[in-house]
């Protein structure tokens, strides 16, 4: 009997890629029938949270952990962007000898990688097999990676000084404060690294993205018109996490929110690698206890630096709430639960009590809230956050965007007002209604005839005709 096709996904390091991914090679194995296998570059960093996913997949899935690479010599301030990048490209001479290994044993029919692997491209390209982009975030967001090469020849100043925002095709526009996190500083290493990568994705047989077409029609039309030289765009989403992600489930705030009304508690949470300062975090206690709106907060104690080690991998701190003000829980125990850094936040988003979400507008979170038809307030901390607060409240219309005071802090009066709109002022049920039309829109996409089963169809079909 014939073997089946067989793709090799590489994803970089951060659950935010590995997710998307892993939902991929389900739709690859269940709908398409091929052989998947993922290999993992990693930082040293412990891969129990990611073992633990990738060992609950179907038996048509594998995966092959690379040696850990060593950061040892970089500086203590490399950005998070310029580790990710670094744990490819360290990789390069293991991933060449698994891939090897793959090539003389199936019949490979493409290589996948995220939006930080192009370095991979050519380890492919020496076994004659080619090679994909999984895009993991906006269509928006694509198209200013596209653009970044130009970008950078045409403007010598920083984006954020920029007198007019930029016009991305089919896009509403962006200020350049918003653009995303690695290119706001020239004269950083992790600027010429995304320089460098996105000058290469063009040499991509194709670019899936983790989006849909009726919730970004403009953007993926003008991707799709983008002539000679740039790759076909399909867009496969929503890719969200579905089935256990091989944590115990803490029923508490299922529980809890069963005893809530309808539509009535607003779902607070960073994602795993967002953290407040202390500051900050006093602030959203102060407005939520002032709201008194119904309330589940998800809280990580306070980081003065955001984001950078949670980010590689999600560890289970056991977080104490002493950091928080004090009396706070006693206060606001009648409306509010407080949990200490997980919930279980698919069967959060999709109970029928949580009636907004306060997200850092990771992608992930973000197309979490849309599938389940919650409207958001956007908070975003890093990466392409900023960029996606600009889709879902300026042209999506599904989210209000929090506003930073002089001391670079959103208050808790500005923070009241928002949660307080959100679940009882009119602008909260224009959104609603909104991203209840994209609910609907998005269930249709991963329909048996909808859009994006049928692109990724189209992909399919031409991995089964080139494979070897």
């Amino acid at each position: 009997m014939e073997q089946p096709p067989h793709v090799v996904i590489v994803p970089t390091p951060g659950m935010g890629h590995l997710i998307p991914l892993v939902e991929l090679a389900k739709r690859l194995v269940l709908h398409h029938h091929f052989f998947v296998t993922f290999i993992i570059t990693t930082d040293g960093s412990p891969m129990k949270h990611q073992k633990a996913i990738l060992e609950a997949l179907p038996d048509a899935i594998s995966s092959i952990f690379l040696p850990p690479v060593s950061f040892d010599d970089l500086p203590e301030d490399t950005k998070i962007e310029t580790r990710i990048a670094l744990s490819l490209t360290r990789s390069l001479p293991a991933l060449r000898d698994s891939f090897k290994v793959l090539a003389e044993s199936t019949r490979l029919a493409a290589l996948v990688v995220d939006l930080f692997g192009v370095e991979a491209f050519h380890v492919a390209k020496e076994f004659g097999v080619s090679s994909y982009i999984f895009y993991p975030t906006t269509a928006m967001s694509l198209s200013l990676d596209l653009y970044i090469p130009e970008l950078d020849q045409k403007y010598s100043c920083e984006y954020r000084d920029l007198p007019e925002p930029v016009k991305l095709p089919g896009c509403v526009p962006v200020h350049g404060s918003d653009l995303i996190d690695p290119i706001q500083d020239r004269k950083n290493e992790a600027y010429n690294m995304v320089v460098y990568i996105t000058k290469k994705y063009p040499l991509a047989a194709g670019i899936m993205v983790n989006s849909f077409m009726d919730l970004e029609p403009g953007c993926f039309k003008a991707l799709n018109e983008g002539g000679e030289g740039k790759p076909p765009v399909y867009p496969v989403g929503p890719l969200i996490q579905s089935g256990s992600d091989g944590r115990v489930d803490e029923s508490e705030c299922l529980s809890w929110l069963d005893k809530q009304p309808n539509e009535s508690v607003v779902y607070i949470s960073f994602g795993s690698g967002g953290t407040l300062s202390h500051e900050q975090l006093n602030e959203l206690a102060l407005g939520l206890e002032m709201c008194g709106q119904r309330f589940l907060w998800v809280v990580r104690s306070p980081h003065e630096k955001a984001a950078s080690a949670a980010y590689f991998s999600v560890q289970s701190i056991k977080d104490p709430f002493d950091f928080l003000p004090k009396g706070f829980l006693e206060r606001t125990k009648e409306v509010g639960l407080v949990v200490p850094s997980w919930a279980p936040q698919i069967q959060v988003l999709s109970h029928g009590s949580t009636g907004g979400f306060l997200t850092h507008c990771g992608w992930n979170s973000t197309l979490e809230s849309i599938v389940h038809g919650v409207p958001m307030i956007a908070w975003p901390l890093y990466a392409e956050q900023r960029m996606n607060a600009v889709l879902l409240a300026d042209d999506l219309k599904v989210a209000l965007r929090v506003k930073v005071n002089d001391k670079g802090l959103v208050g808790h009066k500005d923070i009241a007002n928002y949660v307080r709109g959100l679940i009882e002022g009119e602008e909260g049920n224009l959104l609603r209604n909104k991203v209840k039309e994209l609910k609907d829109a998005a269930g249709k996409a991963l329909s048996q005839e909808g859009s994006s089963t049928k692109s990724l169809a189209e992909v399919t079909q031409l991995w089964k005709k080139h494979q070897k």
